[in-house]
């Protein structure tokens, strides 16, 4: 009796199931049209030519329409061949109103150096018991790595989980150190690292789209700044080839970096 019922049961429910997926089809549309028509609006209030910090960054707030709390980002776009171990563009920075939230820190050391980074308001510190853990869970949860130098030939073996995401420790970037009390504190405050990819872009954030003008154009001003102090000095020819500021979900704005630049070299 219920065998014969069944094709008819599971036919409703094709039904019912095709009905639900079309109707999730449609909303979907409507929501991708009106975003599309969003983006063409911000977009076409960009005009084609650079500008000024000071101008992009209320030109960007001003043409937002994302709901929540865009991160703001500026890319540079390097006159450097990455290939070349000489020509890498690497650096730190601290952003002076920081990126507005707090990066989870976590801290690799041995003895005092651990109650130091605690003190210091690292969210995790410990030994041998955090590698094992970053081992054995793939555990990631993290924003910033800092170890010191003697416990470097375990977090070394730590390069395939950590590399890919950027977290593993660099004496460049100050990650490496005995003096974990002052890194955790740059971390918390706004430091932010930079480095040329494979395409000789820079992309770093420079805070949220909700921060007054003033605050993402300091910010801004002092990446770039940043990263025109770290040109190679075997780089020939125009260093920064371009620069673009941009949100989430926001146009890209073509920035006019030669006022940052002049100041640099002043």
């Amino acid at each position: 009796m219920f065998g014969a019922l069944a094709p008819e049961i599971r036919i409703k429910q094709h039904h019912g199931s095709s009905n639900h997926r079309r109707a999730v089809g449609d909303k979907e549309k409507q929501m991708s049209k009106k975003e599309g028509k969003n983006i063409a609006k911000a977009h076409a209030a960009v005009e084609k030519r650079p500008y000024v910090l000071q101008d992009a960054v209320p030109l960007l707030q001003k043409v937002k329409y994302a709901k929540f709390d865009e991160t703001v980002e500026v890319t540079l776009r390097l006159g450097v061949d990455p290939k070349h171990a000489d020509q890498m563009v690497r650096g730190t920075v601290v952003l002076p109103h920081g990126l507005g939230k707090s990066k989870k820190v976590l801290v690799i050391a041995t003895g005092e150096k651990v109650k130091e980074a605690e003190a210091a308001g690292a969210d995790f510190a410990g030994g041998e018991e955090m590698v094992e853990k970053i081992t054995k869970e793939n555990w990631t949860d993290f924003d910033a790595l800092i170890a010191t130098p003697d416990v470097m030939k375990s977090v070394g073996r730590l390069g395939k989980i950590l590399g890919p995401k950027g977290l593993m420790p660099n004496p460049k970037t100050g990650t490496v150190t005995f003096d974990v009390g002052k890194a955790v504190q740059e971390v918390k405050a706004g430091k932010v690292e930079f480095r040329t990819d494979k395409t000789a872009l820079v992309h770093c954030p420079v805070g949220k789209i909700s921060f007054t003008p003033d605050k993402l154009i300091e910010n801004a001003t002092v990446l770039i700044t940043s990263v025109i102090k770290a040109k190679p000095s075997v780089a020939k020819g125009k260093y920064i080839k371009g620069c673009y500021l941009s949100s989430t979900m926001g146009p890209g704005i073509a920035l006019d970096v030669a006022p940052i630049e002049a100041a640099a070299k002043a």
